[in-house]
């Protein structure tokens, strides 16, 4: 494989709101995103941005139903989420205790799921963020034999 661009993972994610600007602040206050870039549209919209957590970009936007109208928060689906977001954190505890501070819907409280000697364990939550949006956070607490 070619390397990808620089700054850039082989993945990433676009993720829309109804209030992305809203929605990036919090995703920044609530999950520790930072801010790369952000493109500023009319009305205080937002056209474009790239919100960084290590390697991972997640590009956030509000709705654009003119340009993309198979596009849809989940508040404009009756709740239905169309992708799981997994991202792997240092400390899943206080993730999870930010996350809730934030006000974010934690759904799964920290649980560990073991997959057996052969693979691996993570402990790890799921919530739902400001926008309805669901979100998986985990560590892994024990790697398989054959990862190591």
């Amino acid at each position: 494989m070619k390397p990808t661009p620089p700054g850039w993972p082989r993945s990433s994610s676009a993720i829309c709101y109804e209030r992305a600007s809203e929605a990036i602040d919090w995703l920044c206050r609530a999950f520790g995103f930072e801010v790369k870039l952000k493109v500023p549209g009319e009305n205080g919209s937002v056209v474009h941005s790239e919100l960084t957590f290590g390697e991972a970009v997640f590009m956030v936007a509000d709705l654009k139903p003119d340009k993309f109208p198979m596009r849809k928060a989940p508040s404009q689906a009756g709740g239905v989420n169309t992708q799981g977001i997994f991202v792997y954190v240092d400390d899943v505890e206080a993730h999870c205790a930010r996350a809730r501070a934030a006000g974010a819907t934690i759904v799964v409280e920290p649980a560990t799921t073991d997959y057996g000697e052969d693979y691996w364990s993570d402990r790890g939550y799921e919530c739902v963020d400001l926008g309805g949006h669901h979100w998986w956070f985990a560590e892994r607490v024990r790697t398989s034999p054959k990862q190591a």
